[in-house]
């Protein structure tokens, strides 16, 4: 099976890499007058234009008092603007056939917009209003307001939610990233509408500006369409960046009760930084480790071998100010212990022994392709585009990452294993009623 999917992965590599060869892929860089920049790959498969774009400054700059007024910013931006009530705005979104949308993290507040290209027009004006007149009419910030604290008490109910916030909690105490991007109940009744305007005029300016786009559009047009967008906002400056993270120094075990029959638990370490030198071993050591679905160690140990959980996995963090390595499971409450171990056993495998040769090839050729095998729409491209914009990469960092991925040696690995794979700085949360999971005092 495993030799199977290799030669499987490599035909889509070469296949994909064949058009790039011949200049399909073509990343341009386009200056507005007004001095926006922004990535275009063009595309004239389809008759649509897709963006994907985001402000400096997310959840974690919430003001004191005000946490959650940037996610209820966001949801608000598409509830009316200049003249247009709530259901205006929508009918005439649907009239362009168009689908503009805002979301918040920590670290930005971000946007997509997808039209055909035959209605751009219209769509990039509905952005412009979104952008430089939203209404923030007093309903729909009750109605956006109730939703969001409906859904923080839903989130209490479900054991994932509430493992994942106190790991967050327990990970960055003290530090801005332990808030709840959606924020607090109380704090979330006693924002005003002016602090919701606040808000907006504080996080939309151009200076944190970061755009790409993808499909049927000249530069030209692209370069007018986004000064028409995006140039009535101030050039401004982006909210202070959060404060350094001071990852934890000693291991702990948190214990939440919940009256259900299995538990969910979710173990962190910190993890490494985008623009790290190691990034490329971390990728593959992730893979190894519990990244590649049932190919990998966690899930073969924790679900294939023994029965444990119908899955175990592990993924990198990355935010602005910090990173995580998060592994996660669920099991019977009578046998979330022994899972544990079995994680924290691989853990110290892979950390003492390293990978095998073969892991790290299959690991090679699978994320070799798995990026292209992603880019499935373009909206799935220009998304791809604006992170790399916002990670700092060039555009010629497609070309360059399969060598950048087939260059990392097993020492690098290994090396890089005995780095991170620490248990004495491993965080465990445990949501349930684990039996023989003793939290720390």
């Amino acid at each position: 099976m495993r030799r199977l999917v290799r030669i499987l992965a490599a035909l889509v590599v070469a296949a994909l890499a064949l058009p790039a060869a011949a200049g399909a892929v073509d990343i341009k860089t386009v200056t507005t007058p007004a001095g926006i920049k922004a990535w275009l790959v063009q595309d004239k498969s389809a008759p649509a234009v897709s963006l994907a774009f985001s402000f400096a400054g997310g959840t974690a700059s919430d003001p004191e008092g005000q946490l959650g007024v940037t996610t209820l910013m966001a949801t608000l931006l598409t509830d009316g603007a200049g003249t247009l009530a709530s259901q205006a705005f929508r009918q005439r979104q649907e009239d362009a056939a168009a689908s503009l949308g805002f979301n918040a993290s920590l670290d930005r507040l971000s946007g997509s917009l997808r039209v055909l290209s035959a209605n751009r027009e219209e769509g990039f004006e509905l952005l412009r209003l979104a952008l430089a007149q939203p209404r923030f009419d007093a309903d729909m910030i009750e109605q956006r307001r109730a939703q969001i604290i409906a859904s923080i008490n839903q989130s209490n109910q479900r054991p994932a939610s509430v493992a994942g916030r106190t790991l967050m909690q327990t990970e960055f105490a003290g530090h801005p990233y332990a808030n709840d991007p959606d924020g607090t109940p109380d704090d979330l009744k006693k924002l005003s509408q002016q602090n919701i305007k606040q808000r907006a005029q504080s996080l939309l300016n151009r200076s944190g500006l970061v755009a790409a786009a993808v499909g049927d559009i000249e530069e030209a047009d692209l370069a007018r369409l986004l000064d028409r967008a995006f140039g009535s906002l101030p050039v401004g400056a982006p909210p202070p960046l959060p404060p350094e993270w001071t990852p934890p120094t000693r291991a702990r075990t948190v214990v939440v009760e919940r009256p259900v029959p299995q538990s969910t638990a979710l173990l962190a370490l910190p993890g490494i930084a985008r623009d790290d030198p190691d990034w490329y071993a971390a990728l593959i050591m992730n893979h190894i480790l519990g990244g590649s679905g049932q190919q990998s160690r966690l899930f073969t140990e924790v679900r294939e071998k023994r029965g444990l959980a119908y899955g175990a996995s592990s993924s990198l963090r990355v935010y602005k100010r910090a990173a995580l390595l998060v592994m996660s499971t669920a099991s019977a409450n009578e046998r979330v212990a022994e899972a544990l171990r079995v994680v924290k056993a691989e853990l110290a495998r892979l950390r003492v022994d390293g990978p095998t040769e073969q892991e790290l090839a299959d690991a090679k050729t699978y994320l070799a392709g798995a990026l292209a095998l992603s880019l499935d729409s373009s909206g799935a491209i220009a998304g791809l585009l604006h992170s790399m914009q916002v990670d700092g990469l060039a555009p010629d960092h497609l070309t360059r990452r399969t060598a950048l991925i087939t260059a990392v040696k097993i020492d690098d690995v290994r090396r890089l294993s005995r780095r991170l794979l620490r248990d004495d700085l491993l965080t465990t949360v445990v949501v349930g009623k684990p039996v023989g999971v003793t939290a720390d005092p």
